[in-house]
């Protein structure tokens, strides 16, 4: 079986439990095989802690999950080291970050010293406690949540240097009705998440990874990622740009939406269709522009100031 094909299974694995929120599934393989984060917005009772969990178990991996709260420390993040009495010696407990999956829920009520702790791991896939750094087996992969709405009291917004460690922001909204009725029917009868079967392996994770890096960005391609990049550096409404690190979390993510479609290059329609996801986190608008237009709109004016370019050859698959 082709890695196209696992991966089709796997979508549709999830999407029997998951129900009409292809997008974000999609989304969230893209991001696993760019080897980055995604930052999940939505409201609560959207299923987040059902599509974490069906992620983990589609790709046969590890799962944890962290219910921030404002008195979560961040030694029960990344873990202890605690002197045990039987054997006389210390010894280091890694915490909920040895996993595969990592369902870090409601992030924002973290305070920004245990919301920092993760840094370390989501970059460099490794913790640090009391001086020894301890390697965290990949694949590894974290959802974070927030809700749109939450109130101020008893939260911390996150800042820069914790949302540019996301690979995506992804809103994740209402189902349509037929997909809602048909939740409803499918939940009324089984519990889907119970009959999820394994369909890829880390072995095969790693592998797709591998791949992913191998995807050819032309030139052309390269020249109009940097174009939109440098577009969001000069906008008169925006007062902090996308960084370097940015433009190659789109070039990674656009090979792995390559990758997912079956092609060996990235076409100009896989840069134009993340940015979008890799911008909304990164920029930061001025004073003026931020009580007066919208980010999403102002993301799709920067997308129309640029030309997008036509290679002979490059279909969208």
């Amino acid at each position: 079986m082709d890695s196209i094909t696992k991966l089709s299974e796997a979508k549709q694995e999830i999407q029997r439990v998951i129900i009409g929120q292809d997008d974000i599934i999609d989304m969230l393989f893209i991001a696993l095989l760019a080897r980055g984060h995604v930052l999940l917005e939505s409201v609560p009772g959207s299923g987040k802690t059902q599509l974490a969990k069906s992620f983990a178990r589609v790709i046969e991996g590890d799962f944890n999950r962290i219910q921030f709260t404002p008195d979560v420390l961040p030694s029960d993040v990344t873990g202890i080291q605690f002197f045990n009495p039987k054997t006389q010696e210390f010894e280091w407990r890694i915490g909920p970050v040895q996993t595969n999956v990592l369902l870090a829920d409601e992030i924002n009520r973290a305070t920004p010293k245990t919301q920092s702790s993760l840094l370390e791991v989501m970059e460099e896939m490794q913790t640090t406690i009391d001086g020894k750094t301890i390697a965290i087996e990949p694949p590894f992969f974290v959802m974070a949540t927030q809700n749109p709405i939450e109130s101020s009291h008893g939260t911390f917004p996150l800042p820069e240097a914790q949302l540019d460690r996301f690979l995506f922001k992804v809103h994740m909204g209402y189902p349509d009705r037929e997909a809602e009725k048909s939740i409803l029917t499918t939940y009324r009868l089984q519990e889907p998440l119970r009959e999820l079967k394994p369909v890829l392996t880390a072995e095969n994770i790693l592998n797709f990874q591998q791949k992913v890096r191998q995807i050819n960005v032309s030139e052309a391609v390269t020249d109009y990622l940097l174009s939109l990049v440098e577009a969001t550096r000069h906008h008169p409404d925006i007062e902090l740009g996308i960084s370097t690190r940015g433009a190659l979390a789109l070039m990674r993510a656009s090979q792995a939406r390559a990758f997912i479609k079956g092609r060996t290059y990235v076409n100009p329609s896989d840069v134009k269709e993340l940015a979008p996801y890799i911008f909304v986190h990164r920029l930061i608008l001025t004073m003026e522009a931020s009580l007066q237009r919208n980010m999403e709109d102002l993301i799709e004016d920067v997308l129309g100031q640029v030309e997008v370019p036509v290679e002979a050859g490059e279909v969208e698959a």
